[in-house]
């Protein structure tokens, strides 16, 4: 499959070239050389050697061979930088990436990556990841490159292309239909053919043919009922049978849940460690017949094979010469969060701040500072530095303007957790020190059942197990805790309840329920504000369950304060200008848990706070997708998406906003007015509690089901605006001849008719008209970006070939083209369509 995009100027990227020169490319294609090498290993290994190669050790490393030479190989997580082995370059998230629509600048990211990984000695980067973006909610967005698998996968290849020209492997993650993470260890995505071949994975697809991507990582939930780990037709049958792949395909971390089935399944290597692909279990299997050695063999042979084309059985993999801390890296990953980021919304083109009439500006929120680099979870890079907004705008105001600076809302600090005092129901009955506390019940089941294991008293609820558990006695992943006692009100008035935990928890004061989020699968924040009088003691019970990951819980109350400092409102007054940054973080948008799509109330309400106090208010939101604006989308001027930037964020946003940039990113995801005017509304969550998710929409997702169904989006796929505007003329469409596939040429004209230099985004999209079968009525195929100075005008080609005309025949099984006409359609956007023509393709 070729990857039809066109970049026709992307500015000067510097790199240090003579590091690349030093590094070289390797991965390249197999020889006859290495094939000998590797099967004469393979005569040479007994059938438990090979099958302890099949399981990791030490979290993120392969096993060695030493006495035949093999290596162990080194991995890191990512993909937003090297997470592992100290700090790194904090590179802007996917979807940010996918939000340039510049795949050269991607490809850039990938080799700054590559260089910081060998610099630290890692084999193999477990990244990209280019799950779908389904709905605003899913926890992982923001690692992935957004709604349209065409886009996913361009970026996608770039990354990876990038990555491996550095001699390192990168792994693409996470196969397939991972695309919630609320319950992802039991949720099953259901869905037909189709669908799975035309959304869910072409990116996979161009990321193994034209990237040629040395590993896969299969997810963590089921496809049609099968776990992905252990799912033939995901990954023998297309991935390895019709896809041609030559590498790796490895688990997601404890994603492997029967080791005989994902071993016949195509599993080859198990990570973190064999627990399920191992010696006891396998070599009976080999040895009754229900795994042939060949099946071993052929994933020894994928290991193997990707340490010699890599050249890792021949050199030390951490590379002496390359810098740890690299001031190119920082060069690169803000040129990606300027691109990267959407300007939404300017009213009255109040953006950029016009430095002759806004003298002040109040920076609100709590995202303005410290900087929100990136979400929660294995992407989280500990970066060296990181500029947060306010840093950037008060390095840009100069003299000329003043900025003033509040957090905005009366936030919650983890210290509240140690301090709130408690009272055992029955103090006398406690033998330890204290006589303060709440009463736990400690059980070594997930559901409270039966009688606790012990009981103590807990002077706090304030507690971070990691992967482990409370004592010896209570198994990880499964126990709960009920906590009981009192809390005495020091005035008669209103209270908040606050209770941070990883999985299920739920909490009555004076017998009546007031937080319950007990199916919760991952790491979430609740509160909830009840009036109490000082005359009593008030009950208090807490219920706290663990079944996956790791495991904490945190309680804590305070009196109720007003959500908006009143310092806030007095600068939003005084001011020239707001601009309120709010949004989520890496605590409340994480791997593991899905998030909610409104923002917190108390940032709703400081953005409304913020607006009625001043008429020149801009909010920035920095989150991995839509959320809900309608409460406070029509009281705001501007509005700016800066995703998660990476460390040089601030320096972006800052620039954007007074005017030394010009904003060109585009959504990579269409962002609903409602909740309920998504695709997946019906049939995001498992609403039969049957751990069934069916995708009911089929291949009408984001914009394909908002043109569809006749729904305005807030803001369409593939919407931004620009401090300048574009004019687009002359379409050309013309056929070339080509030995006996379709070769479409589409040439047009985009000008730059404003007073500024700017870069436009131009995308192709096509439409079968008269159809068999259902079809959108467009489809993303082709794009490029433009960088035009004011005035200037610049032709653009788009290389069209068969799969731009094709859809997913499950009757034939194959990509099919139905000759006819089809439309032609090229815009600044899914919704704002400029040319227009047709071709008439015939087999």
């Amino acid at each position: 499959m070729r990857i039809l995009f066109a970049v026709v100027s992307i500015g000067t990227f510097l790199l240090i070239p003579s590091l690349l020169a030093q590094v070289g490319a390797r991965g390249g294609k197999h020889d006859k050389k290495i094939e000998e090498r590797v099967e004469g290993i393979i005569a040479r290994m007994t059938l438990e050697e090979k099958i302890t190669l099949l399981g990791g050790v030490d979290d993120f490393f392969t096993r060695p061979v030493p006495r035949l030479g093999i290596p162990k190989l080194k991995m890191s997580d990512g993909p937003l930088g090297v997470v592992d082995y100290g700090e790194a370059t904090a590179f802007p998230a996917g979807i940010s990436m996918a939000a340039t629509w510049n795949p050269d600048l991607v490809k850039k990211v990938g080799e700054a990556v590559g260089i910081e990984a060998r610099s630290k000695g890692v084999h193999i980067m477990l990244s990209p990841g280019v799950n779908i973006y389904r709905a605003p909610m899913c926890g992982r967005n923001f690692e992935y490159y957004g709604e349209d698998p065409f886009l996913a996968g361009t970026m996608a290849t770039a990354y990876i292309q990038g990555v491996q020209s550095m001699g390192v492997v990168a792994t693409v993650k996470h196969f397939a239909c991972n695309n919630q993470e609320w319950d992802r260890h039991n949720v099953s995505s259901n869905l037909d053919e189709q669908t799975l071949r035309e959304i869910y994975l072409p990116a996979f697809e161009m990321a193994v043919k034209d990237g040629r991507v040395g590993a896969v990582m299969t997810s963590y939930n089921l496809v049609n009922g099968v776990h992905c780990s252990q799912d033939r037709h995901l990954i023998t049958d297309i991935l390895k049978g019709e896809w041609k792949f030559d590498g790796l395909v490895m688990s997601d971390w404890g994603s492997t849940y029967d080791g005989v089935a994902a071993a016949l399944g195509g599993l080859d290597l198990e990570m973190p460690s064999a627990a399920h692909m191992t010696i006891d279990t396998l070599i009976p299997a080999v040895q009754s017949g229900r795994i042939p050695v060949t099946v071993i063999d052929d994933k020894i042979r994928r290991l193997l094979d990707l340490m010699f084309r890599f050249g890792f059985m021949n050199h030390d993999q951490t590379d002496s010469t390359l810098p740890l801390f690299n001031p190119d890296s920082r060069l690169i990953a803000l040129l990606a969060a300027r691109e990267g980021i959407v300007l939404l919304k300017n009213d009255h083109h109040l953006l950029p701040f016009n430095r002759s009439r806004i003298r002040s500006i109040a920076v609100l929120g709590p995202d303005a500072h410290p900087a929100v680099t990136g979400g929660g979870g294995s992407s989280q890079v500990q970066p060296y530095r990181a500029v947060s907004i306010l840093d950037g705008l008060i390095r840009f105001a100069g003299d000329q303007i003043r900025v003033f600076y509040d957090q905005g809302i009366n936030m919650w600090k983890d210290d509240i957790f140690s301090q709130s005092e408690f009272s055992p129901d029955n103090p006398g009955t406690d033998t330890g020190k204290s006589k303060t506390g709440l009463t736990g019940e400690y059980f070594a089941n997930a559901d409270l059942s039966g009688s606790p294991l012990f009981v103590r008293l807990d002077e706090h609820v304030h507690f971070d197990w990691g992967a482990g558990s409370p004592a010896a006695s209570i198994p990880a992943d499964s126990f709960s805790i009920r906590w009981s006692g009192t809390m005495k009100a020091p005035v008669s008035g209103r209270y908040e309840f606050m209770i941070r935990a990883n999985n299920g928890f739920r909490l009555w004061v004076d017998g009546k329920s007031v937080i319950d989020f007990w199916e919760n699968p991952g790491v979430a924040t609740k509160g909830a504000t009840v009036d109490l009088t000082n005359d009593k003691p008030h009950k208090v019970r807490l219920e706290y369950c663990e079944r996956t990951g790791t495991a904490e819980v945190h309680l804590g109350w305070r009196m109720a304060q007003d959500p908006v400092r009143s310092e806030a409102r007095k600068l939003a007054r005084l001011s020239d200008a707001v601009v309120v940054c709010v949004g989520f973080n890496p605590q409340t948008e994480t791997e593991g848990a899905d998030r909610t799509f409104a923002l917190p109330p108390e940032q709703e309400l400081l953005i409304q706070e913020a607006a009625r106090n001043n008429n020149n208010t801009v909010v920035v939101l920095t989150c991995g997708g839509n959320v809900e604006m309608l409460r406070w989308i029509d009281s705001v001027r501007g509005l700016i998406h800066c995703w998660y930037p990476g460390q040089e964020g601030g320096t972006a946003v800052g620039e954007i906003i007074l005017g030394i940039t010009n904003p060109s990113g585009k959504l990579p995801a269409s962002f609903e007015k409602r909740w309920e005017d998504n695709a997946a509304f019906n049939s995001y969550y498992d609403n039969n509690k049957d751990k069934k998710v069916e995708y009911s929409e089929g291949i009408f997702l984001g914009y394909r089901h908002f043109d569809k169904e006749k729904i305005e989006p807030l803001f369409p796929f593939g919407f931004g605006l620009s401090y300048t505007q574009f004019a687009y003329s002359h379409l050309q469409i013309k056929q070339e001849p080509t030995g006996g596939g379709q070769n479409v040429k589409v040439v047009f004209k985009v000008k730059n008719t404003g007073n500024r230099e700017g870069a436009e985004i131009a995308q192709l999209y096509i439409h079968n008209p008269v159809t068999r079968v259902a079809r959108p009525v467009k489809e993303l195929k082709g794009f490029a970006k433009i960088n035009l100075k004011a005035g200037e005008s610049r032709s653009v080609a788009i290389m069209l070939d068969d799969r731009a005309f094709s859809f997913f025949d499950t009757t034939k099984n194959t990509w099919t083209i139905e000759p006819g006409k089809f439309e032609i359609l090229v815009g600044a956007s899914s919704r704002d369509i400029r040319l227009n023509g047709t071709v008439d393709i015939r087999k």
